[in-house]
């Protein structure tokens, strides 16, 4: 009966313990989720719901015969609520905004419109069903790489075009009115924007692009470009070395400035850099900094956070545990690096995307080799403000372990003592 005494609180405290790691597990606000099937899938956008989850977008060759867009909507945990599959094979999604009604607009490229590839804008209900498409573009390939929706509850696209504009390829924006007819188009290849990757509305209701020109050297430097309401073209700068410099993200700053993010080759230390440039309203330069090792490292995301710094999201093989990671970095307002982390296996994953979080904390999504069920799935990460994203602290476990070893040591030491006895 002794015995049982003093075994009984162990047990009690072990299923308490394990009792605490669940509670703090399931109210956690950090998590990881993967989505997907056998073959390759990947996420290129994420942006947080008003109902505090996620939708995300990219594209998926695991549930179709060829390749389509694959929208997930899923709640603040990353549980999935719902996927749908859009397209004939041959489609691919690389940008998403949830629309003023709570439904979704993704834009992307398809091969059944009137060209090879064509703009694809798909406006899609709060459930996933599709409202209605609208494809844009000529007989060559044309690209949408980014959608925003503008106030009077239209769309802007931009991608790259080779049906029309200034010699092989120009950068295209096309602005449609609320059921994605089109009402104006501008090329920006005879100013030199070979292709747009990113593009936010301004504050005066234009139009700002960012993106990659060529270069003087003839390889290809940071771009930026200003409009006017109308797409009209108001300023261009560009941004660069000798060597290969790349934007990717684009967003307009508190200040009334802009902050771009990409891959440069021409600074920083490795093979390829992060490149973060800072402007002014005017698109002069205020700062810029470099992130990243020996090796290649690249971001394709990014935001200005509430503390008025910036995070950016992208891959890195300098640092973290594969041969690429997901990388996520956090610098001040001057661009200065405060912390970053790395996410991933032993394989390749990368950040397409990442958005703050209404906690201050961070969501990224992209794409996994490492882990999940196929070749590439569906990566969503969600993490605190620091960037962490253990499901609980890794310190409660070991304290918990430790005190439930000592306490079988101390109950051992009293049993032999009491048959001794």
């Amino acid at each position: 009966m002794k015995k049982f005494g003093l075994v009984l609180p162990i047990i009690l405290f072990v299923l308490l313990s394990f009792s605490l790691i669940c509670s703090v597990a399931a109210s956690s606000d950090i998590w990881s989720q993967t989505y997907g099937g056998g073959a390759r899938d990947s996420a290129e956008e994420i942006v947080q719901t008003s109902d505090g989850g996620y939708a995300v977008a990219g594209w998926t060759v695991s549930l179709v015969d060829n390749v389509d867009c694959l929208l997930i909507k899923t709640d603040a945990f990353g549980n999935m609520v719902w996927n749908q599959t859009y397209g004939e094979g041959g489609e691919y999604a690389f940008s998403l905004v949830e629309t003023f009604d709570g439904g979704f607009a993704l834009a992307g490229t398809t091969l059944h419109g009137g060209g090879n590839y064509d703009f694809w804008l798909v406006r899609i209900d709060g459930t996933g069903n599709i409202v209605w498409n609208q494809t844009y573009g000529g007989t060559k390939i044309d690209q949408a790489s980014t959608i925003v929706q503008t106030s009077d509850g239209g769309f802007a696209l931009a991608g790259y075009t080779q049906s029309f504009g200034a010699g092989t390829q120009s950068s295209w924006l096309i602005k449609t009115d609320s059921f994605g007819n089109m009402e104006w188009n501008r090329t920006y290849g005879e100013e030199g924007m070979v292709y747009a990757s990113s593009l936010v509305m301004t504050s005066d209701g234009g139009f700002a692009l960012a993106g990659e020109t060529f270069s003087e050297d003839g390889l290809f430097d940071f771009s930026l470009v200003k409009t006017d309401e109308d797409g009209d073209l108001e300023w261009t700068k560009t941004y660069g070395g000798e060597k290969w410099d790349r934007a990717s993200s684009l967003v307009s700053t508190s200040d009334g400035g802009f902050a771009l993010v990409g891959r440069t080759i021409s600074f920083g230390a490795g093979s390829y850099d992060c490149w973060l440039v800072k402007t002014d309203m005017n698109g002069n330069m205020q700062w810029n900094n470099t992130y990243g090792g020996p090796e290649w490292d690249e971001a394709f995301s990014l935001v200005e956070t509430s503390d008025s710094g910036f995070a950016l999201a992208g891959e890195t093989k300098s640092f973290g545990a594969g041969d690429y990671d997901f990388w996520l970095v956090k610098t001040d307002a001057y661009g200065n690096m405060v912390w970053n982390q790395t996410y991933g296996g032993t394989e390749n994953d990368r950040a397409n995307a990442l958005v703050e979080t209404s906690d201050g904390g961070f969501a990224l999504a992209g794409r996994t080799k490492s882990f999940g069920a196929g070749e590439y799935d569906f990566w969503l990460v969600k993490t605190d403000e620091f960037g962490n994203i253990p499901e609980f602290s890794s310190w409660i476990i070991l304290l918990l372990l430790l005190t439930v070893t000592l306490l079988i040591i101390l109950c051992k030491r009293r049993l032999a003592k009491t048959t001794n006895n």
